[in-house]
């Protein structure tokens, strides 16, 4: 398969529950009595697994004959993690029996019934934060808090895969941003700079309309995509609300209530002269595509789609990154996703050797490998890991930026469980005109109401 073909394949079949407003369910709480079964199976594995790492000793690879089942996207089982999978194999001898999931919030159900009935691989990639708390993960995922390799990791990663208590997950890959992907060539042709306040955002896209160009890429058929403005504009609500997170949670605060807040919805009614010819139906790839091309300026979309852009661009240094700008110059900064993770059936019998693959896998040797073969979708958790030069100037160097000066935040799904179910829907709507920004604003509020009210939050 080649490349571009490949880029493609990936593109078109995302998991992408971690931007899918999903619904929040149950009382992690009541689910501690199967956690606390995990030790069993892990003894179990270890025993299971004595005569590999005898095997070691003689010479051998130490787990030749352990398959390792796994399931997750295609964006997550990537060339990247092929290459390093493939190494591990080479150096442990543990094979992988892929399977790839299903996208978006097709994937997420068919996931919480594989929970449910005890139907858990050795690995699940999947997402960090709300979407985590939202699986309910004590069902089916190994409790790894007592971990070594978790000091490997900042803060803001470990906390994005707690749940009461309890860690679960370790990184695929680097953090990403919501952001805009801009095409260079067009800012250094028409003479523009990047834009500090969405006041000059939005002139700079009057000039590029002026001059024949399309200035956003909008992917109404693939509507997952349209969420990414009003949830990477996160940073300017709380850069003028620092407590909204809190608030929200608690039913104090509303996105229709909140100026800052509503704001992040009728951004999206001040693009709309501004949008691709075919913003109704165009699809995630279609953006890939038209931003290699040139055929379109900007692109509005998490960073984990820069390493399939690139795929069909023929210089990578064609594009840069900038956040989501608000309105003080001053104050413009970066919406920071935490990376996909991977998880662990708590019912595995290869622990130790899941355990020597993440060995593996967060070694200076494996990372380069993975992100010399794939790409980065952000700067890296690991701690006092950097990225290798292959990695383009729009992430190791643009992105880099704005977490060296401190001008970043998680999304808000990483600092409240609240989620509303239809969130895609809506910013569809308001972005193609069928809507106005407030009316999305009230009735993503109602929507929220219900995960809130499930998580036995007292919202009014």
């Amino acid at each position: 398969m080649s490349k571009k073909v490949l880029a493609l394949v990936l593109a078109g079949t995302m998991a992408f529950g971690l931007i899918g407003c999903g619904s929040s369910g149950g009382d992690s709480g009541a689910e501690e009595a199967p956690a606390a079964a995990e030790e069993p199976a892990a003894e179990e594995a270890d025993g299971a697994e004595e005569a590999p790492a005898a095997e070691e000793a003689s010479g051998g690879k130490p787990f030749e004959g352990v398959t390792l089942k796994v399931w997750g996207g295609a964006a997550e089982y990537n060339t990247g993690t092929e290459a390093v999978f493939a190494a591990a194999t080479e150096k442990l001898g543990m094979e992988f029996e892929v399977e790839i999931s299903p996208g978006g919030s097709d994937g997420d159900n068919v996931l919480k019934t594989r929970m449910a009935s005890g139907d858990i691989p050795d690995l699940v990639a999947y997402n960090a934060g709300s979407k985590l708390y939202d699986l309910n993960p004590s069902r089916g995922f190994l409790d790894i808090k007592d971990w070594e390799i978790l000091s490997k990791f900042d803060d803001a990663f470990v906390d994005a895969v707690t749940v009461d208590g309890a860690v679960y997950g370790l990184p695929i890959s680097s953090t990403q941003a919501g952001a805009v992907i801009y095409y260079r060539p067009d800012y250094e042709e028409l003479g523009l700079e990047i834009p500090h306040t969405w006041d000059d955002f939005v002139a700079n896209c009057k000039v590029l309309k002026d001059a024949g160009k399309t200035p956003i890429y909008f992917c109404g058929g693939t509507t997952w995509t349209t969420q990414v403005l009003f949830l990477g504009d996160y940073y300017n609500v709380e850069a003028e609300v620092p407590t909204f997170a809190e608030d929200y949670t608690n039913g104090t605060a509303k996105y229709a209530d909140v100026p800052a807040a509503t704001r992040s919805w009728t951004k999206y009614e001040e693009l709309v002269d501004y949008l691709n010819a075919d913003k109704s139906a165009a699809t995630a790839d279609d953006a890939s595509i038209a931003m290699a091309n040139g055929e379109a300026t900007h692109w509005i979309i998490l960073t984990q789609q820069l390493p399939m852009l690139l795929e069909f661009a023929d210089d990578p240094e064609n594009f840069g990154v900038f956040g989501v700008p608000g309105d003080d110059p001053d104050n413009h900064g970066l919406t920071v996703w935490e990376p996909m993770s991977w998880y662990v059936g708590k019912d595995s019998e290869h622990v130790d050797a899941i355990k020597a693959l993440f060995d593996f896998y967060y070694t200076d040797e494996a990372l380069d490998l993975y992100f010399n073969t794939y790409g980065a979708n952000g700067p890296s958790c690991i701690k006092g890991y950097e990225l290798p030069e292959s990695v383009c100037s729009a992430i190791r160097v643009d992105m880099q930026k704005y977490f060296d000066e401190g001008k970043i935040t998680t999304a808000l799904e990483y600092q409240s469980p609240i989620k509303g179910t239809a969130c895609e829907q809506m910013t569809t709507a308001v972005g193609l005109g069928q809507m106005s920004g407030e009316e999305a604003a009230a009735m993503y509020d109602e929507d929220c109401k219900k995960s809130a009210i499930q998580l036995g939050y007292d919202w009014e």
